[in-house]
């Protein structure tokens, strides 16, 4: 069962109600919550709509809005999941994504990913100049075991909460479905985005309005490496 199937047989009773939010408030800032800690990204308001049996997305865009007004989310636009948590609502969402790797290693059942850096044009992503170093993690911590760790660079899927210096846990694949995070190499360079296929075309989107969507032209080199299946910040191992 999903993140999202699991908040719709919550009642509304059985939500804590800050003094500032409605229940029905309350409730949704919990989805967004719960959907950023367990899959990296905020839900979108359609997924928020199915969830709490709205009758269409704008139901869910009050909810937000009025979040937004009373300085607990800032909305972005331009991206069906443009929603950021704020302050101490973030620092707790990410407090509880990183307790779970300062467990002591030996009380673990352990995995070993390699950790790849930048990767060279043209060689696997594998290729063993790639790997930096390797991490020994509990392997329970992903719903898919990944495959490698890669580490993120720039700030283009900053609004999903993948930033600068993450450690990406991957799994391989060579296949993606609209809406997933996928490393994909394009020509020379490989990049983290979310898929997206239409007729006739893929587009890869970021999730920070700075950057821009990146469209593979025909006859270019194309290839999908792998699916994003978790998250690791890097001040974890610092």
């Amino acid at each position: 069962m999903n993140t999202f199937n699991k908040l719709s047989n919550m009642s509304t009773n059985s939500v804590t109600v800050s003094p500032k939010l409605t229940a029905r408030q309350q409730q949704i800032l919990e989805l967004i919550k719960a959907a950023i800690a367990n899959t990296g990204a905020p839900p979108t308001r359609a997924e928020i709509a199915v969830t709490l049996g709205f009758k269409s997305a704008n139901a869910a865009e009050e909810h937000l809005q009025a979040l937004a007004r009373k300085g607990v989310i800032d909305l972005i636009s331009g991206t069906s999941r443009g929603i950021r948590l704020r302050g101490d609502t973030l620092r707790s969402v990410n407090e509880s994504r990183m307790q779970q790797f300062t467990l002591p290693l030996q009380s673990l059942a352990q995995m070993v990913l390699p950790l790849i850096g930048r990767v060279a044009a043209g060689s696997p992503i594998l290729a063993q100049e790639h790997i930096e170093q390797t991490y020994h993690l509990e392997s329970s911590l992903f719903a898919k075991q990944p495959d490698y760790l890669l580490k993120v660079r720039g700030m283009s899927m900053r609004d999903v909460g993948i930033l600068d210096g993450d450690l990406l846990a991957v799994k391989q694949a060579k296949e993606a479905v609209n809406g997933q995070i996928v490393v994909a190499r394009i020509g020379d360079e490989v990049t983290v985005k979310r898929f997206r296929r239409t007729k006739g075309m893929i587009e890869l989107l970021p999730e920070n309005p700075d950057f821009q969507i990146i469209v593979v032209q025909p006859g270019e080199s194309f290839e999908i490496e792998g699916l994003a299946v978790g998250l690791i910040r890097s001040s974890v191992f610092m």
